[in-house]
């Protein structure tokens, strides 16, 4: 799938990180749906956006910050700790656009009926 440039290591067969390498494909698989989604059924696709970016987070975590990561997900890791945090610049566009993407799939699935959720107002819609 996504991840097959990692799959031949020891990384694909992990019993951590070959759990990231299929969350990370089914992610994928799932933007690739709200794509085709997006359009027709607005909320469901945000739904589904939401998922897959909750299910690709976790794999670019581990590259960006991979001591925090294995002091979270214990685990008999095999390869030594190289640095506590590692600033990719892909990594990071990676983690700011999955954070963004969540963002608007938060503001999509609190819209009710197509009118927006206000505190302000007695019934909570405008």
């Amino acid at each position: 799938m996504m991840t097959a440039w990692l799959g031949g290591t020891e990384f694909g067969g992990g019993r951590v990180t070959g759990p990231l390498l299929d969350m990370y494909d089914i992610g994928s698989v799932l933007f690739a749906v709200v794509v085709l989604l997006t359009f027709a059924y607005p909320r469901a696709a945000a739904a589904m956006a939401l998922a897959a970016s909750a299910l690709s987070f976790p794999l670019y975590v581990y590259f960006a910050a991979p001591g925090p990561f294995r002091g979270v997900v214990r685990g008999n890791w095999k390869v030594p700790l190289q640095a506590n945090l590692y600033w990719d610049s892909w990594t990071i566009a990676g983690i700011v656009t999955l954070v963004l993407a969540a963002y608007v799939c938060i503001r999509t699935l609190r819209r009710i009926k197509g009118k927006r959720v206000s505190s302000s107002s007695p019934g909570g819609a405008e």
